[in-house]
């Protein structure tokens, strides 16, 4: 699809989508995709770890967490707004596996909503977080792609693509030092990258990958690199 058509497509759906909340159908917000009451009531990841996003219930400010004060990520810090929960994680479930591009607008716009006004304050790329060739053709559809080619367009950014030189084992089930080691230089990046870069996913669960793709960043010329995700998976682990 060209990006012309592309944002024709997503323009219908940011007309559509404020008809009815995406959450309990009634009345939305003008030029939002939810309720007011939905909103408030979704699972808002804070206060959370300022560099690895994990949910920090309890604290009463964002401080970094003990797992980051003793073996920091390859990333400087991360843009999690909500933990995979509830709502949140229904909408991910269907964006991910069923390709519903209603779920993944409202994933989109959830996300923007958090971002910040001032445009001196994004990044200068973003870098989407690659399925291995063989698996997107098996599903069919890359969401890491699909959400980071929108946010490109509609930050003004442009978008690195990194390529998954080795096909890994899924991640589920692994720890976190498991995850690390499955995903030691599986990524690559071609292109020379500009200082501040953004890495998108839909989902973090042990910021394994997001790392590992961050110090393939770095090895392309990025200085600072953050994390960016629609939700974090709470961990609870010492």
């Amino acid at each position: 699809m060209s990006t012309r058509a592309g944002a024709k497509v997503d323009q219908c759906l940011r007309r559509q989508l404020p008809g009815r909340c995406a959450f309990c159908l009634g009345k939305a917000e003008r030029e939002r995709p939810w309720c007011g009451a939905c909103f408030a009531a979704l699972p808002w990841n804070l206060p959370a770890c300022p560099r690895c996003a994990e949910p920090l219930p309890g604290r009463p400010d964002a401080r970094l967490c003990g797992r980051c004060l003793r073996h920091p990520p390859s990333f400087d810090h991360s843009r999690v707004p909500l933990r995979y929960e509830r709502e949140v994680a229904g909408l991910v479930q269907r964006f991910k596996f069923e390709a519903s591009p209603r779920a993944g607008a409202v994933l989109l716009a959830l996300f923007e909503a958090g971002l910040p006004g001032v445009s001196q304050e994004w990044p200068q790329a973003l870098v989407p977080v690659p399925l291995h060739p063989r698996r997107a053709r098996e599903r069919g559809f890359d969401q890491g792609e699909w959400l980071a080619r929108r946010l490109a367009r509609r930050l003004e950014l442009p978008l690195v693509r990194a390529r998954r030189c080795r096909d890994t084992p899924t991640q589920r089930g692994l720890d976190r030092d498991e995850r690390r080691r499955n995903l030691n230089r599986a990524f690559v990046i071609e292109a020379a990258l500009p200082l501040r870069v953004a890495l998108v996913d839909d989902v973090m669960t042990t910021g394994a990958t997001l790392g590992a793709l961050a110090a393939a960043c770095r090895v392309a010329g990025a200085r600072e690199v953050e994390a960016w995700s629609v939700a974090r998976t709470p961990l609870q682990e010492s």
